[in-house]
């Protein structure tokens, strides 16, 4: 099963690696393996992490405070957010309330 990340969850993405690479050395390749590892783990059990809102799923991200945020349809997985847990748990709400079970992404 395919996963694909909303233009949103990309640039979260995006800038959590540049903030970690200005951090030290190949931090943000640690980041980027532990990202990469939580998306295995969705791939191999889609259904595996727990419901949150509606439809929506939250991954752990192992080692870095972050969680990934994702859907699964009948043909791909759709990552909604990957959002750091030390940000101010409103925004994240926010963004839920604009998330609609079964939505056309």
């Amino acid at each position: 099963m395919q996963i694909r990340f909303l233009p949103e969850a990309d640039a979260e993405l995006a800038e959590a690696r540049i903030w970690y690479a200005l951090q030290r050395d190949d931090l943000d390749l640690a980041l980027m393996q532990r990202i990469g590892e939580a998306l295995d783990r969705i791939k191999d059990h889609p259904e595996g992490c727990p419901l949150v809102h509606q439809q929506l799923r939250r991954a752990i991200v192992r080692r870095f405070p972050f969680a990934i945020f994702y859907e699964v349809f009948a043909d791909e997985i759709v990552v909604f957010a990957v959002f750091h847990s030390r940000r101010n748990p409103a925004q994240i709400k926010s963004r839920l309330k604009y998330f609609s079970p079964n939505r056309s992404t």
